[in-house]
């Protein structure tokens, strides 16, 4: 069973491994574009939030509860998550992480990265994910360009981001492609786009932006819902 990611619109995506299914911030409910609802999801081994605003948490605490999952949080959050219903006991490391922490997750490895954004608790983050076979993506989570984000791709061999391009909350078209510029990124998937009217409404300006400043790094797209197989 080959490695697999399905985005299902805005920053919410599921990655599949041959033993694992993780979730990226589910929101599910509410989100106008996602094909199917929360209580479609049956099984996951782990959700990761990468803040605290509902288009992020969304299903966090209903697939949590009725899966067994993990949750996956900056501390703070995971303490607010676990007061909305969350069981304790599948709170991750018992408390969540913080920004530079690694937790293996069943044999794959998650690292927590800061974020340039806003949360009411903890503080916003993204996520650098290793599979089982080595293969590396990077979450960004909602953010605005940073510098440090070279540090990241000089520590980890990127194989695929996941960047924000809708700009008004997060970073827009031109700020992406620069930061996979300083990733160096081998691919990238936009995210945090067309769910809403107020944000970017289709990639082009990003592909055109991409093949100035990161000539390199190769541009997929996804069908909402519909998995796409990892190389």
């Amino acid at each position: 069973m080959p490695n697999t990611i399905t985005w299902y619109s805005h920053a919410n995506f599921k990655i599949q491994t041959p033993s694992r299914t993780l979730f990226v911030d589910p929101f599910f409910d509410g989100n106008p574009a996602a094909p199917i609802s929360g209580a479609d999801i049956t099984e996951a081994d782990a959700v990761l939030i990468t803040h605290d605003h509902g288009d992020h948490v969304g299903s966090a605490v209903d697939i949590c509860t009725r899966t067994g999952a993990q949750l996956v949080a900056i501390v703070g959050t995971a303490e607010k998550l676990q007061q909305a219903g969350v069981p304790a006991g599948q709170i991750a490391n018992g408390i969540g992480m913080n920004i530079g922490g690694t937790l293996d997750l069943g044999g794959v490895r998650v690292t927590m990265t800061q974020a340039f954004h806003s949360s009411e608790s903890g503080a916003p983050t993204g996520y650098i994910i290793t599979l089982e076979d080595g293969y590396t993506i990077y979450h960004a989570g909602d953010t605005g360009i940073f510098s440090s984000m070279e540090l990241w791709g000089q520590l980890y061999s990127i194989d695929l981001a996941l960047l924000p391009i809708g700009g008004v909350f997060t970073m827009d078209p031109a700020q992406a492609a620069l930061a996979c510029s300083l990733l160096g990124c081998r691919s990238v998937l936009p995210m945090h786009w067309g769910t809403f009217p107020v944000l970017e409404q289709s990639t082009a300006s990003f592909a055109d932006e991409l093949a100035a400043r990161a000539p390199k790094t190769t541009l997929l797209s996804a069908t909402i819902g519909e998995p796409l197989t990892l190389p």
